[in-house]
């Protein structure tokens, strides 16, 4: 029952993230973009440059606003996060359960080698 959970938690979270990755892109490009703005408006020394910046700056923060709904999507990417780790957490404490067992060692290190 446990494993249902976080297969329909993860579910609703990739449909989230899938839904939101326009959003999540167009956020990081405006962020991008209005960064470089900041810099060049940091580095003028002119009034008009500077004025000009500023609005250019404005419009970019406007339309990086716009883009407020990849937040969800961040939270989803890290709700499953969040489900990936416990998933194969409960495979790890299997295996750790099963310590009596004499081949439970054998598979551990068998693992072990593959990974290398």
């Amino acid at each position: 029952m446990k494993k249902f959970g976080l297969l329909v938690a993860g579910g609703i979270a990739a449909i989230i993230l899938l839904s939101t990755i326009g959003p999540m892109i167009g956020l990081l490009l405006s962020l991008v973009i209005l960064y470089f703005i900041f810099k060049q408006f940091l580095k003028s020394e002119s009034t008009g440059a500077k004025i000009g910046l500023g609005i250019l700056g404005f419009i970019v923060l406007v339309a990086s606003i716009h883009n407020a709904p990849a937040i969800i999507g961040v939270g989803a990417a890290y709700v499953l996060y969040l489900v990936y780790k416990k998933w194969n957490e409960n495979k790890q404490t299997k295996m750790k359960k099963d310590s009596n067992d004499p081949f439970a060692n054998f598979e551990k290190q068998w693992n072990d080698l593959k990974h290398y």
